[in-house]
């Protein structure tokens, strides 16, 4: 009955072209039994082959003085997606992780959630991975610090989810790294990031959501470079509350792309460069350019990430082997509080992300799923326990002809699959 509920919305044939006019390709959903995950997830699911296992790293690590402090970045193996997926939570492994440092002093603040591992390919035994990282800070842990720019005032701070008691936080993204598969990380640092002038204050900010910065991020190899695609939600400027305009910061919103050098991740601190509408020109803390084709229009109700605008957010970037092009899915905000029950895709036909502007090049978002009066958060395609899917060691960052279609139903905290997503030519 379910199934039937929402037929409406879950067959989509996409007739977009791309810049260069190769066709987008086209596919459809395949009701299938409902696949529920294990254990906790709030980001998108991080995962590589170790040798012969595949092993995933959800979960949340860190100081929060809003929703409190958590170990729950941990790890599973499995010999095929659906047995590491089935894994019972008490089960998963706790890595060893870097420690918080103390306020005011250099080191890892915030919390942090692993978005996307990167495979180092010099590894032969594929144990070296970086992973990129979400991480959230407050005031409160990241006070500012007038000699390097950094941190946050305390002063005409927007509240966060939990209401007037609570502050909104600010996102940025880091990397770390671990040379034994997993079991052990060291923090590298932070290589994107917004500042306090750029941060998004009361009476403007209302969204309950952040109060600026870059989050959410996926990550794909191309070339000699990590492409970095993440939701910009800071002021496309200085914010001033005398000139501040919404129509400036949604312009300046969506999802955005960065990019690093493979060989900068050993020493990534400051590294990454913003696309800026030209090229990959910004700095690391500069001001870039979103994606032109995510931005939601104003007369489609596009707005910005501080009040009631509707925008897209949280990608998750695939290299489709079958399609030979990008997949990208995201979620989209329709409502304060992350409010929103669609699910989006869109296409990049172009296999080399460093050439012109092939990086941007991305398919108008197209409807996949909704589910109307529920909230859906972290779309991702995932492998099939499939003689395909294992022979090619397939992960989110990887699929073929057909995935599996996860997305978080954020009401129920339940991570959750009930579609097969198949690829057409």
């Amino acid at each position: 009955m379910k199934n039937l509920l929402y037929a409406t919305s879950l067959l989509v044939i996409l007739s977009a072209c791309t810049a260069s006019e190769k066709k987008t390709p086209s596919f459809k959903l395949i009701p299938a039994e409902r696949f529920v995950f294990k254990s906790f997830v709030d980001c998108n699911m991080a995962e590589a082959w170790i040798g012969d296992t595949l092993r995933i790293f959800p979960g949340k690590y860190g100081e929060d003085p809003v929703w409190g402090d958590a170990r729950e970045l941990k790890y599973a193996d499995g010999l095929h997606a659906d047995e590491v997926f089935l894994t019972p939570h008490e089960k998963f492994k706790e890595p060893i992780m870097p420690p918080n440092a103390p306020v005011g002093t250099d080191g890892l603040h915030g919390a942090v959630w692993f978005e996307t591992v990167y495979q180092d390919v010099q590894d032969a035994s594929g144990r070296t991975l970086y992973a990129v990282y979400h991480n959230e800070n407050y005031p409160e842990t990241l006070p500012y610090n007038e000699a390097t720019g950094e941190g946050y005032l305390d002063k005409n701070w927007p509240q966060g989810l939990r209401g007037p008691e609570s502050a909104a936080a600010v996102c940025r993204i880091g990397i770390m790294k671990s040379t034994n598969g997993g079991k052990q990380w060291e923090n590298k640092g932070i290589f994107i990031e917004d500042l306090q002038p750029r941060m998004i204050l009361t009476p403007h900010n209302y969204s309950n959501t952040f109060a600026g910065g870059v989050g959410d991020p996926s990550a794909v190899a191309s070339g000699e470079y990590l492409y970095l695609f993440y939701g910009e939600y800071s002021y496309p400027g200085v914010y001033d509350s005398f000139a501040y305009s919404p129509e400036v910061e949604a312009s300046g919103q969506c999802i955005s792309i960065a990019r690093i050098k493979l060989t900068d991740l050993e020493n990534p601190v400051g590294k990454a460069n913003r696309w800026d509408g030209t090229g990959f020109n910004a700095p690391h803390n500069g001001i870039g350019k979103p994606i032109p084709s995510l931005q939601i229009p104003a007369e489609e109700g596009g707005g910005p990430a501080s009040g009631k605008g509707q925008y897209h957010w949280g990608p998750s970037v695939s290299w489709n082997y079958y399609l030979n092009c990008w997949v990208m899915l995201m979620g989209k905000v329709e409502d304060t509080s992350w409010k929103g029950s669609s699910i989006y895709i869109s296409f990049n036909m172009n296999k080399d992300l460093g050439k012109g502007d092939n990086a941007i090049q991305w398919s108008k978002p197209q409807l996949v799923l909704t589910k109307p009066g529920r909230v859906l958060w972290y779309p991702a395609l995932q492998p099939i326990n499939t003689e395909e899917d294992i022979k090619n060691k397939n992960t989110s960052m990887k699929t073929g002809k057909r995935a599996r279609l996860f997305v978080k139903d954020s009401e129920a905290n339940e991570y959750s699959s009930m579609f097969i997503i198949e690829f057409q030519k």
